[in-house]
């Protein structure tokens, strides 16, 4: 179940109400299951993953990159695991840290873990959306935004491409004036 908190801390679980906050920015949130297959939950809940497990987890969730291909023209994914042993975690995770848009739709599938995507609305307001398990999100190319972990400091997430070009940050030296994850 996503979470939003708005800058003035009032905390929205329902994702009609998510919804409705998040609409000036054309963000797409939605629901979409793993499903039950007992070798997929095995490799979500290891820690980390080879790259032929990486493909493993890919393909039993290829139907959902195959309508994205028919119905957005995306050309590729891949999956991204991070965790609390991965080398220098942090250094990673700074260049997504600050406010920064991209030239092409950030979308991500949360299938383990959770991860925090901060955005900053048309008003200048600043909102933080925790995604969960089973969450898709679609941020928009030019859509202010930046992204952390949650405490936990672990997430397995497909990323979805048109172009993986277009998905270098470009930093607007904005403050973020909320950095909280909601536990």
């Amino acid at each position: 179940m996503a979470i939003l908190k708005l800058e003035d801390g009032k905390i929205l679980t329902d994702i009609n109400h998510i919804a409705k906050e998040l609409a000036p920015l054309n963000i797409q949130l939605n629901r979409w299951s793993v499903g039950e297959n007992s070798e997929l939950h095995h490799l979500l809940n290891q820690d980390s993953l080879n790259e032929d497990q990486k493909n493993q987890v890919l393909e039993f969730l290829d139907h959902y990159f195959e309508k994205l291909q028919q119905t957005a023209g995306y050309q590729s994914r891949d999956l991204i695991v991070l965790h609390p042993a991965i080398p220098d975690l942090d250094g990673f995770l700074a260049k997504f840290s600050q406010i920064h848009t991209h030239a092409d739709d950030e979308v991500r599938y949360v299938i383990d873990g959770e991860a925090v995507f901060g955005f900053v609305r048309p008003d200048d307001s600043q909102v933080e959306l925790t995604v969960q398990p089973q969450e898709y999100i679609n941020v928009p190319a030019g859509t202010e935004h930046w992204f952390y972990l949650s405490p936990a400091r672990r997430v397995k997430a497909v990323r979805y491409f048109i172009d993986t070009a277009g998905w270098v940050p470009q930093y607007t030296g904005k403050e973020i004036r909320t950095h909280q994850a909601v536990a």
